[in-house]
């Protein structure tokens, strides 16, 4: 059977760009009023039935993206919060977004209530557009009842799906009739107020249950394996969003329960106390339900446990050193008696951790692989998608901009290789153990470093030996290997440092570079002396530093939601319990009892930590619910760098006060390569502000939002009028 799959095809596989005119930009619902087009000829022609339902997904692009560097209107920024940082756009205030000064703006709160605005704009238009969808697909009888029921599945998940945008970025949202807006009705009778947290997340839930039962397939791998098929929306995607939403209302912010998380009952703080509506109902839960969680463990579980298979992407031993080319041999993770003596999925005894993450953001596995749940694909490529990070990321030797970076506080929390914290961690921001940062550097020690030390070539501080894979799969530090596909290059793999000033640096095949990838007075280089390398895929490469040089980037698609993060979902939901319960499953066929039990948080750990290539946690760290707590926060920070999610992370459980008002640390970037231990010296990077107040817990609503519907309460700490 030919199944109408379009959702985002027509916008992604024409490569994100702006394709949506001619007969699908006229059925625009704002455009469909003024061609005064029947709902009749529209929903009994099959190609403008699927134009309308591929307009209602092509809101997801660019601001709604997950994965950005846009920097313009807020688009993105959500990538950035203590763990990464935008380095070219932090010079003196120019007062002009999208300049100089819009990342520094952007982390001390400077800006005003209209910046970002398109994102709630361009959700609300794809909410309208699927709503009319849902309500008049019946009328194309065209199409089979099974045809007709799946594309209102795909349009009833993306119209919740825009619910949990808004929700997770701006809380409490109005929810809008099913059919839309009447455009007959005044402006005062459309105003509709914000509902609670609670009643948008039980919405969105309560829709994607719906939109599971309506889609027809539980995952992209049943029968075609095409582009249309890898990015529609799923049984498994639906249940997935039905999770999040849940996570989010458990979660110290919505569900009533202090910052710390450790004194449930009684309001978070008198954010929640003022955030209410016209009518002074309250927005935020101001009493602890730990019921919430379980009914989260719950939703993971029926990701977890549903037809559609997910598993962690996993790949096999490389048994060849194939550096040049990206591909070294693997490099076997230190004995743990326990997933070093077992295959996957048990362990890591034949798999390769390093390749295994690496390999999974850097375009080098398709979209038909088990662990990804739902992607918007390749919409958001170029300047503000994920080739925008690599870019970034780049050094200047490579014509990159050289600038997107890491700070010391997340290269600290990477583990070594045998699961223990490096030493020095947070030593300098007062916090670790109070040991000292290894000296020294691999030159002095005599060694052949790659072979003693691997991936480390000569030159190489002792901080960044014998780390976990994650980390060499997404650390760019002082003196790592990067890749060059150049074909007009010979130099194919070359150390790139951070040294003030012009280094010459010869590579293992003799040849030599002269580079400037450190401070050299331009605005081309890392504040903290640390890049990332996380999207970066070997065969990628440019000709010339210029916008428009993204041909020869590996196209990188969305992980918009992706299996690990269920499985930590899981393990933190299930950690916050005290009783038992007992939830339903999401079709009502079975039921759940749930409890804190420590089985069940291995089964949300484990998989991840063995495809990391780093030691399950002890039974006293699972025993401990505090402990194993700050554990699982740890293992999201790690896990899911730059996807987008910390951000949201730190908000939802009220970490947010802290963490990123700790200032950011880094290398002294001021030193060149005849000053090493300086350089290697963590310093605070005071040109990186770090800044929070409450107000940073939700974005703001426009002005002009609020003067048009006006039972629309503000966000606390924000402007209603100009």
């Amino acid at each position: 059977m030919k199944r109408y799959n379009i959702a985002l095809s027509l916008f992604v596989m024409l490569g994100g760009m702006s394709v949506l005119t001619g007969c699908a930009d006229s059925l625009d619902s704002d455009k469909y009023f003024d061609d005064r087009r029947t709902i009749e000829s529209v929903f009994t022609d099959i190609n403008q039935t699927n134009n309308w339902l591929t307009q209602a997904f092509s809101f997801l692009k660019g601001e709604l993206a997950d994965v950005t560097t846009k920097e313009i209107n807020g688009a993105g920024l959500h990538c950035f919060a203590d763990d990464m940082y935008f380095g070219d756009r932090d010079s003196s205030i120019s007062g002009d977004w999208g300049k100089s000064d819009s990342y520094s703006a952007f982390k001390r709160g400077d800006y005003d209530e209209n910046f970002g605005s398109g994102y709630w704009t361009q959700a609300y238009k794809g909410i309208y557009q699927a709503s009319i969808f849902i309500k008049n697909i019946h009328l194309n009888n065209k199409l089979t009842e099974e045809e007709r029921l799946d594309m209102k599945g795909q349009a009833r998940f993306v119209r919740a799906y825009y619910y949990w945008l808004l929700l997770r970025k701006y809380g409490p949202v109005p929810i809008m009739p099913d059919e839309g807006a009447d455009y007959t009705l005044s402006y005062a009778e459309l105003s509709i107020p914000r509902s609670t947290y609670e009643e948008c997340a039980e919405y969105i839930a309560s829709e994607m249950v719906q939109a599971a039962k309506e889609l027809q397939s539980w995952s992209r791998f049943q029968g075609n394996t095409d582009q249309e098929s890898m990015i529609r929306p799923t049984k498994g995607a639906a249940l997935a969003t039905r999770a999040l939403a849940y996570i989010y209302a458990a979660s110290p912010l919505a569900n009533g329960q202090l910052a710390n998380g450790s004194h449930p009952g009684g309001v978070s703080d008198g954010f929640a106390k003022t955030f209410v509506n016209k009518d002074g109902t309250p927005l935020l839960s101001l009493t602890y339900d730990e019921s919430k969680w379980a009914r989260a463990a719950a939703a993971c579980r029926d990701v977890m446990e549903c037809q559609a298979g997910y598993e962690l992407y996993h790949a096999g031993l490389q048994l060849n050193d194939n550096k040049t080319t990206g591909y070294p041999k693997t490099i076997t993770p230190p004995d743990d008696n326990d997933f070093s003596q077992k295959n996957w999925p048990e362990g890591w005894a034949d798999i390769d951790p390093y390749l295994s993450y690496r390999d999974f953001f850097n375009g080098a596995v398709g979209l038909d692989n088990t662990e990804i749940i739902f992607s918007r694909g390749y919409n958001v490529g170029g300047h503000s998608g994920m080739e925008g990070l690599v870019v970034h990321a780049l050094p200047n030797t490579l014509f990159g901009y050289n600038c997107h970076g890491l700070t010391q506080k997340m290269v600290d929390a990477y583990y070594m290789n045998d699961g223990t914290d490096c030493p020095g961690k947070d030593s300098e921001m007062g916090g670790g153990d109070g040991s000292e940062r290894r000296q020294g550097w691999t030159t002095s020690r005599g060694d052949n470093a790659y072979t003693k030390y691997p991936p480390l070539g000569q030159g190489v501080s002792m901080q960044y030996a014998e780390r976990e894979p994650r980390f060499y799969a997404s650390v760019s530090f002082n003196g790592s290997y990067w890749w060059n596909a150049n074909p007009e290059k010979t130099n194919k793999y070359m150390q790139v440092f951070y040294w003030r000033g012009t280094n010459t640096v010869t590579s293992p095949d003799g040849s030599t570079t002269t580079e400037t990838n450190g401070y050299d007075n331009t605005g081309y280089y890392l504040r903290t002396g640390i890049g990332i390398k996380k999207w970066v895929n070997p065969a990628d490469w440019r000709t010339v530093r210029s916008a428009d040089d993204y041909g020869h980037i590996v196209r990188k698609w969305e992980p918009a939601i992706r299996y690990a993060d269920i499985l930590l979902m899981y393990a933190e939901a299930v950690n916050e319990l005290s009783g038992s319960y007992t939830v339903p499953s999401w079709d009502g066929t079975k039921s759940y009892s749930v409890s804190r039990d420590i089985n069940e948080m291995k089964r949300g750990i484990r998989p991840v930590r063995c495809r990391a290539g780093v030691p399950d946690y002890t039974m006293a760290e699972y025993s401990e619910q505090q402990t194993l707590r700050a554990k699982i926060k740890r293992e999201r920070m790690i896990e899911l760098m730059g996807e987008g999610k910390r951000y949201y992370d730190l908000r939802r459980w009220m970490d947010a006060a802290i963490e990123e008002s700790k200032p950011v640390y880094g290398c002294n970037v001021l030193m060149t390569n005849k000053q090493q231990d300086d350089f290697q010296r963590i310093v605070p990077i005071y040109s990186l502000p770090t800044v929070f107040s409450d107000k940073m817990y939700f974005w703001p609503i426009s002005t002009g939002e609020l003067k048009r519907n006006q039972n629309l309460v503000q966000n606390p700490g924000w402007k209603y009028f100009d």
